[in-house]
C-alpha cells in the first residue's frame, strides 16, 4: 500500500536520526564558549495507563504533550494543539471541536444527542467524551494522547484512542502564576492560578481564566462582528491529601462555560455572513473527582470516582440569510438543540505489587468499572418558505418540536497481566468484558432498549533493547457499542427522497475494531534527543458510518445524518515524533502521520465501498524551532498542517491540503515573561468542515459549503510567577 511505502522510508529516515543526533552532540565551538552543555531533554512519564510509567516502557503509541510544549506554542484551547499529535483531526462544524478523529476513527457531530463515542475525551478522570468543548488548556499540566484501541482500560468509549487531560497539581510551596493577553479580534484573557500547602497533610491548587474573542466575523445584515464571538471561562481546582503515609486523597473539580455564538456559515465560503437569527454553541459542565489510593501489605487499591453535569446548546440560522437576502422568495429557517447531560463514572481495582509473580519480574491487576449515563434533549426544528412563482405548490411550515430522554449503563470487568520472558522481553496481556443497557423514548412515541455484550483487550511485547532503545508489537481489540438513529424518530417515511433510508435503519449494531502495531524508541545517552515512530494496521467490523442525508429538498433542517453499519473497513499507516536540544539555545521538534484508510464492503451505501474515512488526512506534520539566548530573549516558529480529507460520506468532494505558520517572540527576566505571537501569520484559508447539499431557493442546487478555519491573528500575552 501506497502508506506503508511511505512510511517505512519515512522509519528509515528517523531511525537514522538518533545515530546522527548523538554523533551531533559532542560540543560545538558555540557550546564550549558559553561554558556548560545543552541541559537533558525532560523525561515523558504516561499516567492514563493502570500505572504510571515512562513513555519508553509503554507498548502502545503515545503522544504526551506537557505544560512546557503547550506553553511554547500559540494555543488557548486542545483543538489548536491536534496537529502537534500525529494522525489526530477535528470536526469543526462548532465554534469549538467537541469531536476528534484518531487514525480515522471519531465521530463528526453528535448534536442529535444519545452520545456513544469513539474516542475517550477525559479530564481529571471525569468523562467529557463527545464534549470536547471543555478542552481550555490554562493550567493544563499534560495532555496524553493513545492511538489504538484501548479495549482493556476504557472500553467502549475508547474504540479508536484515548485523549486524556491532566490540569497541574498542588505545590508544597506558595506559588502563583498571572497571566493577561490582548490582541486582533477583540482578544482578551486574564488567568490566574495559585496554589500551595494545607498544613501538613495537604496541597492546593485553583485556576481561573476567561478568554474573549469576537470570533472573526462579520455579520452584513446584523452589522455586528460578534455573532460568532467566544466566551469561555474555565475553572480548575485540585486539593491533595494524605492522611497516612499508605493513603492518599485526590479531589479534583471543574467548572466549565463555554458560551460561544454561533454564525459559521456563508453562502460565498467566507467570512462575512447575512444571518438575521445568529445561533449559539453553548456548553456548561459542573464535574469533580475524587481518586483514593491505599496501599496494603501485599496489593494497593485505587478508587476512582467521577461525576458531571452539563448543559449544551447548539442552535443556528437555518437558511444562512434574511428577508431581504433571500427576496422574493419566503425563506426562513432556525434549528436549536439542548440537551442536559449527567455522567457517573466509578473505577475500582486491585493491583500487586511491582514483581509479585513470575519469580519477582511480573505484576497482575483486576477491576471492576461503571459508567452511567443520561440526557435529555429538547429538538426544535422551525421554519417557512413561500416561493411567488410557484404558489401553494412549494408552500412549507415547518414546526417540529421533538423532546427525548436517554440512558445508559455500561458495567465492566477487567484484568491484565505483565511479566517477563527474558532478561530483555516483557509481556502484557489484558482482558476486558463489558455490558451496556441503553434506553430511549420520544415524543414522537420511539422507544429502544438496545443491549450490548462485548469484549477487548490486548496482548503486547516490550522489548529493552540497550540503554535508551526500546521496541514493541502490540495486537489488540476495541469495541463499540450500537445505538439507534434519533435524527428518524418521528419521520414520516412516506415523505422523503431517499428510498434506502427504511424504519429498519433506524437501530445500528455495535463495531469492533483490532489492529496490530510496532514500534521503537530511542533516547539518546545525554538525554537531548529522542525518536519515537511506529507503523499499524486495523481492521474494522461492522464500521458505524454517519451519512448526511437532505430528506426533503428546500427544507434544511431535513439535512440530517443516518449511521448504518458497514460491514468492513480498514486502516494502516505511520506515526513519528522527534525531538532535540541541538545546542544549549536551539531546539528543534517534529511530529508525522501517514494514514490510509478504505471502506471495503458496505451493502447498505456500496457507492462508498473503495472510498477513505472522512477527515481521514492521508499526512499531518508539525516542525518546531526555538531559540533561546542568555538574555532571556527567545524566538520560535511553528509549522503544521495536513493533506487532503473528505469532508463527510455522501459526496466525494475533499478539503485543500493547507500549511499553518504560528511565530512568537518575547523575553524572560526574573518571574515575568513577555510574548508576541502571530498565529496563521500567512492567513492561509482553509476549511475545517464542510458539507454539500442544496440551501438557495428557488432550485437548491447542491453545492459545497465549508466552515473556514481561523484567519491571521496577532495579540501579546505577559506573564508573571511566583
Amino acid at each position: 500500500m501506497r502508506v506503508f511505502e511511505c512510511s517505512w522510508r519515512v522509519a528509515v529516515a528517523l531511525a537514522a536520526l538518533p545515530s546522527a543526533a548523538a554523533s551531533a552532540q559532542q560540543p560545538t565551538n558555540a557550546s564550549a564558549t558559553l561554558g556548560s552543555q545543552p541541559q537533558a531533554l525532560d523525561e515523558i512519564v504516561v499516567t492514563a495507563d493502570f500505572r504510571d510509567a515512562k513513555i519508553t516502557e509503554i507498548p502502545a503509541s503515545v503522544s504526551v504533550l506537557d505544560s512546557a510544549q503547550l506553553r511554547a506554542t500559540t494555543v488557548e484551547h486542545f483543538e489548536e494543539a491536534i496537529r502537534e499529535v500525529p494522525n489526530l483531526n477535528l470536526s469543526g462544524e462548532g465554534s469549538r471541536a467537541r469531536y476528534f478523529q484518531l487514525r480515522g476513527v471519531g465521530e463528526l457531530e453528535q448534536y442529535d444527542g444519545a452520545p456513544n463515542p469513539s474516542l475517550g475525551f477525559i479530564i481529571d478522570d471525569i468523562d467529557f467524551s463527545g464534549l470536547g468543548s471543555v478542552g481550555t488548556l490554562y493550567d493544563i499540566d499534560r495532555v496524553e494522547v493513545l492511538r489504538g484501541p484501548q479495549g482493556t482500560r476504557y472500553g467502549a468509549n475508547a474504540l479508536g484512542g484515548l485523549i486524556y487531560m491532566r490540569s497541574a497539581e498542588p505545590t508544597s510551596a506558595l506559588s502563583a502564576d498571572f497571566e493577561a493577553t490582548t490582541g486582533g479580534d477583540d482578544t482578551r484573557a486574564l488567568g490566574a492560578a495559585v496554589g500551595g500547602p494545607l498544613g501538613d497533610k495537604a496541597g492546593y491548587r485553583v485556576s481561573l481564566h476567561d478568554f474573549q474573542e469576537n470570533g472573526f466575523r462579520h455579520n452584513v445584515f446584523l452589522n455586528r462582528d460578534d455573532t460568532y464571538g467566544r466566551d469561555e471561562l474555565g475553572v480548575h481546582g485540585k486539593v491533595n491529601w494524605k492522611p497516612s503515609e499508605r493513603v492518599s486523597v485526590d479531589f479534583a473539580g471543574l467548572y466549565i462555560d463555554v458560551d460561544n455564538g454561533y454564525d459559521a456559515w456563508a453562502i460565498d465560503n467566507g467570512f462575512n455572513t447575512h444571518s438575521d437569527k445568529p445561533g449559539r454553541d453553548a456548553q456548561r459542565s459542573t464535574a469533580g473527582s475524587v481518586r483514593v489510593q491505599a496501599q496494603l501489605d501485599k496489593v494497593d487499591i485505587v478508587s476512582i470516582t467521577g461525576i458531571a453535569d452539563t448543559h449544551a446548546t447548539f442552535s443556528f440560522d437555518a437558511d444562512w440569510g434574511n428577508d431581504a437576502y433571500w427576496a422574493p422568495f419566503t425563506y426562513d429557517f432556525i434549528t436549536s438543540n439542548v440537551r442536559e447531560r449527567r455522567t457517573y463514572n466509578q473505577e475500582v481495582r486491585v493491583l500487586s505489587k511491582p514483581g509479585a509473580i513470575a519469580n519477582g519480574r511480573g505484576d497482575w491487576l483486576v477491576g471492576i468499572y461503571a459508567l452511567d449515563v443520561s440526557e435529555s434533549n429538547d429538538h426544535l426544528d422551525q421554519g417557512v418558505y413561500r416561493d411567488p412563482v410557484c404558489g401553494a405548490a412549494c408552500d412549507l411550515d415547518l414546526d417540529n418540536p421533538v423532546t427525548s430522554r436517554y440512558d445508559a449503563t455500561n458495567l465492566a470487568l477487567f484484568g491484565q497481566v505483565r511479566f517477563g520472558l527474558g532478561e530483555r522481553l516483557d509481556l502484557t496481556a489484558g482482558l476486558r468484558a463489558e455490558r451496556r443497557d441503553a434506553r430511549y423514548d420520544d415524543s414522537s412515541a420511539a422507544r429502544f432498549d438496545p443491549r450490548d455484550d462485548m469484549t477487548g483487550g490486548e496482548l503486547a511485547f516490550s522489548w529493552r533493547l540497550a540503554t535508551g532503545r526500546s521496541a514493541y508489537l502490540r495486537f489488540a481489540r476495541g469495541y463499540k457499542a450500537g445505538g439507534f438513529n434519533i435524527s428518524l424518530a418521528g419521520v414520516d417515511f412516506g415523505t422523503i427522497d431517499n428510498a434506502k433510508i427504511t424504519p429498519d435503519e433506524i437501530e445500528f449494531g455495535p463495531e469492533f475494531l483490532t489492529s496490530v502495531e510496532s514500534g521503537y524508541r530511542f533516547v539518546a545517552a545525554s538525554g537531548r534527543a529522542s525518536v519515537d515512530v511506529g507503523v499499524f494496521y486495523a481492521r474494522r467490523e461492522d464500521e458505524q458510518v454517519k451519512i448526511p442525508l437532505q430528506l426533503r429538498l428546500g427544507d434544511p433542517s431535513s439535512f440530517l445524518f443516518v449511521t448504518a453499519n458497514a460491514e468492513r473497513a480498514t486502516l494502516s499507516g505511520f506515526e513519528g515524533t522527534f525531538d532535540w536540544r541541538a545546542t544549549e539555545r536551539f531546539d528543534l521538534s517534529a511530529a508525522v502521520g501517514l494514514l490510509e484508510t478504505k471502506i471495503e464492503r458496505f451493502s447498505l451505501f456500496p457507492e462508498l465501498e473503495g472510498r477513505e474515512q472522512a477527515h481521514a488526512p492521508p499526512y499531518t506534520f508539525s516542525l518546531g524551532a526555538e531559540y533561546r539566548v542568555p538574555s532571556g530573549w527567545f524566538g520560535r516558529i511553528d509549522l503544521s498542517g495536513m493533506g487532503a480529507f473528505f469532508f463527510d460520506y455522501g459526496y466525494d468532494i475533499k478539503s485543500n491540503p493547507y500549511t499553518l505558520t504560528n511565530l512568537k517572540v518575547g523575553r524572560e527576566w526574573g518571574r515575568w515573561s513577555a510574548a508576541l505571537w502571530g498565529r496563521n501569520v500567512l492567513d492561509e484559508r482553509y476549511a475545517a468542515r464542510g458539507f454539500y447539499f442544496g440551501n438557495e431557493p428557488p432550485d437548491f442546487p447542491n453545492k459545497l459549503y465549508t466552515r473556514q478555519g481561523d484567519p491571521r491573528q496577532y495579540g501579546v500575552t505577559v506573564r508573571y510567577r511566583f
